[in-house]
């Protein structure tokens, strides 16, 4: 009887795990760009909004610096592929919530901003909310450092779901 010896597979290479990352990342963030920004000096700045509110300025900031964690979790992740059996099943699992957060995402903005749907906002942001939980859950057992670099996105989307909350209230 013969044995087969498998071949471990490498993680992607550097450039396209890097783009892999970065792409869709970045798709999120110019449909989320898009649908605010015309609706920030008009519908945005007519509604009553809670004393919690931030100042207009500190949400680009703040989802700069937490788009770059982003990035760099799905590069982590992307490179933390196992080379079979079980475990590879589950990385899988990972990166297809990776996938979904980000789909649910880039659907909150337009929901809220655009179509001022701020109740089926809620119901998205609550679900991004639990999709980012379950993607640092999933990813935890391939990076731990990958896992982490999504915990202060989702405090940024607890609150943001705490602020579309009272934004619905109060409007």
């Amino acid at each position: 009887m013969t044995t087969v010896t498998r071949v471990p597979s490498a993680p992607p290479p550097l450039f396209p795990r890097l783009a892999l990352a970065i792409l869709p990342v970045t798709a999120t963030a110019v449909i989320g760009s898009m649908a605010t920004t015309p609706n920030i000096e008009g519908w945005y700045a007519h509604l009553q909004k809670p004393s919690f509110n931030p100042p207009n300025w500190a949400f680009p900031v703040a989802w700069t610096i937490l788009d770059l964690m982003i990035v760099a979790s799905a590069w982590r992740l992307l490179g933390a592929r196992p080379r079979t059996g079980p475990t590879s099943r589950g990385w899988w699992l990972a990166v297809a919530a990776f996938a979904a957060q980000l789909v649910l995402n880039a659907t909150w903005t337009p929901v809220f901003f655009s179509a001022h749907a701020m109740g089926a906002g809620l119901v998205v942001v609550v679900a991004l909310l639990v999709m980012i939980l379950w993607t640092i859950r999933a990813s935890w057992r391939y990076d731990r450092i990958a896992a982490w670099l999504l915990v202060p996105y989702a405090a940024w989307v607890a609150f943001a779901t705490l602020l579309n909350a009272a934004l619905w209230q109060l409007n």
